[in-house]
């Protein structure tokens, strides 16, 4: 099931949309492009990869571990050294750990509220119904805030022709509603032009074309007819008002055969998904490789020419822990399900990174990993971590930003920040200014004609970007 985001003319003209389009397919390569650009160290970077650990991961079993704590506090793992003095990470992450000087770790991470909820991962701000059990924000405006990809769809436009300037790859498995709640994509009051391109859509939030799968997208007659009976259907039930003719054509641009080959690994070397891991099986994951191909896809999207991939990682399918899927949210036996977790993690992030890095992209792509809030400092009689919303980890790297250090510290125990609290919109302040966006002139109005700032009164961290 795939859905298909139309830009609209508030994006890029018409004029620059063809221009680019016309750049991408003759000429140098986007890749060649993108190295060519960080060589010289001009313009902004050119896109950000969010990858999305649902259900709280335990910053003090991942990047702020207590060795010194107390049993209860401290847990199974131990911190190894990595190759940046005196920065130490936990034990099960060895892959990462060899290429600290390209990571960015913030351990003084704020902001969040004890919601399950990636709506502030991905828009920057607090959730507020209509998302269930989610608190009362105020000041949340009409028709809910925006994701990244979809600021960046309606500030910048398209950045090659026949590429959303925003991909979701979340599993079509995800329970959105319980994990996720917030769509990682969503376009809020900027409108449903400026909704991501969600590979694997599990409802009708999109323009989708049902039983088109990825052999099938670039086949035009087959994809025309699916087009035809959507605008049918949306005629019909009236959602069709404001797709103009320039929306239109910009949807059929979308349906190149640009992204589907992006999205089709077996175009991808055995070398390359050797590296990645998916050169063999996974027996003990009910999902086998599936999670792992998550970064080989971003990596092949970005490149492609998305602004905006949003990816989500986890062991097992999304959903409830009564069904035994725990994604990252551990209130029981932490520590052996962090024992094959983390290793996937670990594989498949640092293959990424390294990935980026080799291919001369990693200077103009930011990669930032994060979930919706940290964990308790003290182990429950279960053997897990419960929610914790004062503090919790996150990892930056590439995008032209400062690696190979750690930004904060928290209490001994990790219950709340010691050092330098960092506001988890300091981060999206941070990503904007990469991405070229002024973040204290930038506003855009809701549907009630009131204004918003992208981020309010927080400004992008120096450490990170001076």
């Amino acid at each position: 099931m795939l859905s298909l985001k139309s830009p609209t003319r508030h994006g890029i003209s018409r004029r620059t949309w063809l221009r680019i389009g016309g750049l991408a397919f003759g000429g140098l390569s986007l890749p060649e492009i993108l190295k060519a650009e960080a060589k010289n160290g001009s313009g902004p970077i050119k896109g950000v990869i969010m990858v999305l650990l649902p259900g709280g991961p335990s910053h003090l079993d991942t990047f702020d571990l207590k060795p010194n704590a107390p049993t209860e506090i401290r847990g199974e793992f131990r911190p190894i050294a990595t190759n940046v003095p005196g920065i130490d990470i936990c034990e099960h992450l060895p892959r990462l750990a060899r290429m600290a000087d390209k990571l960015a770790i913030i351990r003084s991470l704020v902001g969040f509220r004890d919601d399950h909820n990636t709506h502030w991962c991905s828009t920057g701000h607090e959730s507020h119904p209509a998302m269930d059990a989610s608190p009362l924000v105020p000041g949340f405006p009409q028709g809910d805030w925006p994701s990244m990809g979809s600021v960046l769809s309606r500030k910048l436009g398209a950045r090659v022709a026949g590429v959303p300037p925003c991909v979701d790859l979340t599993p079509k498995d995800a329970d959105a509603r319980f994990i996720l709640r917030t769509p990682p994509t969503q376009p809020g009051y900027l409108g449903v032009a400026h909704a991501g391109f969600e590979v694997q859509a599990v409802d009708r939030r999109n323009i989708m074309l049902n039983g088109v799968d990825l052999p099938r997208l670039d086949d035009r007659r087959a994809l025309l007819a699916r087009f035809d009976s959507f605008r049918r259907d949306a005629d019909a039930a009236g959602s069709a008002a404001g797709i103009d003719l320039y929306q239109k054509q910009a949807i059929e641009l979308v349906t190149s055969s640009r992204l589907a080959n992006a999205l089709d690994l077996s175009r991808e070397d055995s070398g390359s998904r050797k590296v990645y891991g998916l050169d063999r099986d996974y027996p003990d994951e009910r999902e086998g490789k599936h999670y792992l191909d998550q970064f080989l896809l971003a990596r092949r999207v970005i490149e492609a020419g998305a602004r905006c991939v949003t990816m989500v990682f986890s062991r097992h399918p999304f959903g409830r822990v009564l069904r035994g899927d725990h994604n990252w949210d551990w209130h029981k036996d932490l520590f052996p399900e962090a024992r094959k977790t983390l290793p996937l993690l670990d594989l498949g992030l640092s293959a990424l990174i390294q990935d980026l890095d080799e291919r001369g992209l990693l200077k103009d792509v930011a990669v930032v990993v994060w979930g919706e809030f940290g964990r308790t400092p003290r182990i429950n009689q279960n053997g897990g971590r419960d929610h914790w919303s004062k503090v919790c980890s996150a990892l930056v790297a590439g995008g032209g930003m400062r690696g190979g250090q750690v930004l904060g510290s928290t209490t001994r125990w990790g219950e709340e920040p010691l050092t330098q609290p960092i506001h988890f919109r300091d981060v999206f302040a941070t990503l904007y200014q990469r991405l070229g966006i002024d973040v204290r002139t930038t506003q855009f109005t809701d549907p009630s004609g009131r204004p918003h700032d992208l981020v309010g009164n927080h400004r992008p961290i120096p450490e990170l970007i001076g």
